[in-house]
């Protein structure tokens, strides 16, 4: 079925999920979604599948996320169409998680929002020299999602809060350091590497996996993220928006500018929230938990006017000039963020 969204494959021992969208940079849409659990469910349940391999058609990108303009779309219609889409998305992100057997995302080139939920889950995250990761969605007036609560605040310091509020993108190094990728591979080699992972016995573990992935790994670059640790974790600690700001107007250094830069283009909302979520994430005891507190203000993300307009700014009109409201941070009230809080209704079913 070369011409289906997500092309499931048997090679060896090897279950091949290929997602199949390389026009749209293999964005998720609610039916992908549906093939992949039905794949995974399948190949957990098929004894002859040692290991599944999660890879993404064309040469541009792993996966982009989720398909913004149809959630855009839905949530004009008010269809449920969006709250459908997440809900199963999030439980994909939590069956990867707690997945019985080997799991690995060869994560080349674009992995951002639904695509970090597809593989930083996993047990055997790989990158390659094109990747670049991304959490991107406090510039579209969104926050960030698919269990990024659950994993950002694991990031050494505050590298996990700098990669949620900025939305910025990082390479295959940067990756690897903040603990959303394990092992580098050369975007040539990876051929060889479902090759070698479609030879591996039946009941391979995850170690023996992991000598396989060793065996044609690089090594990584210098980490940016890693270089202005000291930089990030001073400014990036405060439990507050406008801390943060004030603390990087107070450092010198392009890093630190270029980090202010950013945050001023983000939606006001998008930043008090997420950072209200990363620190929910931090106290937090499990994936589930974090996924369900996602799920709620992703709901009512739904009504909140910077949703539509980010939206509309990047992919719409993609005029990239997007009018938030309040377009302050100081204008976000503290009650205002709350009211993203409400726990789902249903709650989340995991």
């Amino acid at each position: 079925m070369q011409d289906s969204e997500v092309i499931i494959e048997r090679r060896g021992a090897a279950g091949i999920i290929r997602l199949n969208r390389p026009r749209a940079l293999n964005s998720l849409t609610l039916a992908m979604i549906r093939s992949i659990a039905e794949a995974l469910d399948g190949f957990a349940r098929d004894a002859e599948v040692a290991i599944v391999v999660a890879t993404g058609e064309g040469e541009r990108g792993f996966c982009a996320g989720g398909d913004i303009r149809a959630l855009h779309e839905s949530a004009r219609a008010g269809d449920g169409l969006a709250g459908t889409f997440w809900r199963e998305e999030f439980r994909l992100n939590h069956m990867i998680s707690v997945y019985p057997k080997p799991y690995v995302a060869l994560m080349d080139g674009i992995t951002m929002g639904g695509g970090v939920g597809l593989s930083a889950h996993g047990r055997h995250r790989i990158v390659t020299e094109r990747t670049r990761l991304a959490m991107p969605e406090t510039g579209i007036g969104y926050v960030p999602d698919v269990g990024a609560t659950w994993l950002l605040p694991k990031a050494p310091g505050e590298a996990g809060t700098w990669l949620g509020l900025t939305g910025l993108d990082i390479g295959a190094a940067d990756a690897i350091y903040a603990g959303l990728a394990d092992l580098q591979v050369a975007s040539s080699r990876l051929d060889a590497v479902i090759d070698a992972l479609s030879g591996v016995p039946r009941g391979s573990s995850s170690t023996d996996v992991d000598a396989v992935l060793q065996g044609l790994s690089e090594p990584r670059g210098e980490s940016r993220l890693q270089q202005n640790a000291a930089i990030i974790d001073r400014t990036f600690s405060f439990d507050s928006v406008e801390q943060i700001l004030t603390a990087l107007a107070e450092e010198e250094g392009e890093f630190a500018a270029e980090t202010r830069r950013v945050l001023l283009t983000r939606s006001p909302t998008s930043l008090k929230l997420a950072l209200r979520l990363l620190r929910s994430g931090r106290r937090s005891t499990s994936l589930a938990e974090c996924l369900g507190r996602e799920l709620g203000a992703c709901l009512q993300m739904l009504d909140n006017p910077d949703f539509f307009e980010g939206i509309r700014a990047a992919v719409i009109d993609k005029d990239r000039d997007p009018k938030w409201s309040p377009a302050s941070v100081e204008a976000v009230t503290a009650e205002k963020v709350e009211r993203f809080l409400k726990p789902a209704e249903p709650p989340l079913s995991l």
